[in-house]
């Protein structure tokens, strides 16, 4: 898998997140993408990058697509 690119990203609900880049769960050698939401207080979080990157299907909104979609460019 290719490693994600650095940059802004819109969640498919609408909010946008600073992803930082990749990091590896010094246990489960699991990849995570470490991500600021640019919304709140704007702290540090992780999230299993195959959550990160695969499709939803919201039916309630209407929406089949990527979780994150990318931007561009911070």
């Amino acid at each position: 898998m290719e490693r994600i690119k650095k940059g802004i990203y819109q969640h498919f609900k609408g909010n946008g997140y600073l992803v930082l880049g990749e990091v590896t769960h010094s246990e489960t050698r699991e990849i995570l993408v470490l991500y600021i939401p640019l919304y709140g207080k704007f702290q540090m979080f992780v999230r299993p990058k195959a959550m990160f990157l695969e499709e939803v299907n919201e039916p309630g909104l209407n929406y089949t697509g990527p979780r994150f979609r990318y931007i561009g460019e911070s």
